[in-house]
Order: structure tokens, then C-alpha cells, then sequence
């Protein structure tokens, strides 16, 4: 075996041991905020901490109204904080539905070592504690881009009335390859969310928002995964959107009108 090769080989092995110890900076780009952070909006809210176990709180936003219709349940992508994306709850309460957002371990005030199944378990405890609080039927669950995995497992685990995906992945794994070609993703990946396997499980009706110039996640994504359950998935196109700018068009704000008031 020639010395080139040697080196070809030890730089590649390199490159998988490294990939495998510092993918979790690539996947997660939380804001941090110091415990003692003051949320200031002009909408009523309350903060919320979650205390999973020692050692881990969850830290959350609650934006009410007068006699709301229900809850949303809001998850977010994988960089900043709910500091950031509460900004978002307004598409929500407007329609007179309260709005809970929180932080994965890690983000924002958010304690606790990230693991997938300790994030998905996280979630279920905050859902089962809202759920004492609002009954399930008004229930909506919201992923946004990485956050549409964790909400697709919650919705096959419970009953919510509705759960929604933005500009959600078909498999994490291919997202990943597709930025990655040349390491093999199934072995070194700790995270797989796997929105494909779970969402043919969800029985309440789901409802895909994806943009049709998507770059990071194009939308063959929504379109692979409202294959796999047709009858109760709706994909709905927003002809132009990318990645981060849904927002921005006013179908997007028309079509969340037409299911909160459905």
C-alpha cells in the first residue's frame, strides 16, 4: 500500500471521527440567555420553566387571550431562541388561539445535555402538562424546519386536532447527506428525527407549508412525505417562498387563517 494512500485513508477515518464528535454545532446553533433574561413583548405572556428532572428545565413563552379557541403548540428551527421566534405567535393569537413556544436543551434558558430521545421525551412532558390545562381536540401542534420532526413524533404519539409542518424534511438523514456526500450519514449520525417514520402514525389531519424555492429544504420533501398518507395530508405550496421567508407572503397568513378557523 503506497504512503499516499496511507494518508488518504488516515485523513478520511480522521474525518468521520471528527464529523461524529462535533456534528451537534452543526445541527443545533442555539442563542444562550443568562437565567436571569427579561422577555419584554407588548402581547400578555408569562414565562414558563419546565422542570423535566435535576440538572433540566425547559424554558417557554405562554401568549394568551380572552377565551381562546385553543392552543398552539409552536416547536422552532435550530438556531436562536424562543427569544427571537415569539415574534412569530402573533400569526396565531390574532386568530384568538393562545400560543406556548419553548427552547430544546441548550437554547435560550434551556438546561440539559441534548440527546434525541431526551428531547423528544421533553416534549411530551411539556404536552402532557398543557394538555391538563386545554383540551386535546384544541390542541395544534407547529414544527418549523428541524422543529417539524419533533412535532411529527408528539402528533403520533397523541391526539392533537390538528399538526401543522413548515418547511418540514422527508429524513434527516438526507438533508444531511446532501450537504455531506461523501460520509456515510447512517452510521455517524446521533440525531435522525425521524419525521418519514412518524408521520404515517399521526391520525389527527396534517397540513405541510413549504415553500416553492426552498433551497435548503426543497419541497420535494412535503411532497415525499404527503405520499406516504395522502388522505390525511394537505400540502399547501407557497408559489416563490425559500427557506426562511414564508412569513413575508400573505397566502401564508391566509392559509394558517382558513385552518385555525376551520
Amino acid at each position: 500500500m503506497s504512503s499516499t494512500l496511507v494518508y488518504i485513508i488516515v485523513g478520511y477515518l480522521l474525518l468521520l471521527l471528527v464529523a461524529y464528535l462535533v456534528q451537534e454545532r452543526f445541527i443545533f446553533k442555539p442563542e444562550k440567555l443568562n437565567q436571569n433574561f427579561k422577555y419584554q413583548y407588548q402581547a400578555p405572556f408569562r414565562e414558563l420553566f419546565f422542570d423535566i428532572e435535576p440538572g433540566v428545565s425547559i424554558n417557554g413563552l405562554h401568549f394568551y387571550v380572552e377565551k381562546p379557541l385553543g392552543l398552539v403548540l409552536y416547536f422552532h428551527g435550530n438556531s436562536r431562541s424562543i427569544k427571537g421566534w415569539a415574534k412569530y405567535a402573533t400569526d396565531f393569537f390574532r386568530y384568538n388561539y393562545d400560543v406556548v413556544l419553548v427552547d430544546y436543551r441548550g437554547f435560550g434558558k434551556s438546561t440539559g445535555k441534548r440527546s434525541e430521545k431526551d428531547m423528544l421525551s421533553d416534549m411530551q412532558f411539556v404536552y402532557n402538562r398543557l394538555a391538563a390545562s386545554y383540551q386535546e381536540n384544541h390542541l395544534i401542534i407547529y414544527g418549523r424546519s428541524l422543529g417539524s420532526g419533533f412535532a411529527a413524533h408528539l402528533a403520533s404519539e397523541n391526539k392533537p386536532r390538528y399538526l401543522i409542518l413548515d418547511a418540514p424534511y422527508f429524513s434527516f438523514k438526507k438533508v444531511a447527506e446532501r450537504f455531506l456526500p461523501i460520509l456515510p450519514m447512517k452510521f455517524l449520525l446521533r440525531f435522525h428525527i425521524r419525521t418519514d417514520k412518524w408521520l404515517p402514525k399521526v391520525n389527527c389531519h396534517t397540513y405541510l407549508i413549504h415553500g416553492t424555492n426552498d433551497w435548503l429544504i426543497p419541497i420535494s420533501n412535503s411532497e415525499k412525505l404527503l405520499a406516504l398518507n395522502p388522505r390525511k395530508v394537505t400540502l399547501i405550496r407557497i408559489k416563490g417562498g425559500g427557506h426562511n421567508d414564508l412569513p413575508s407572503f400573505p397566502e401564508y397568513h391566509n392559509f394558517l387563517r382558513d385552518i385555525l378557523k376551520s
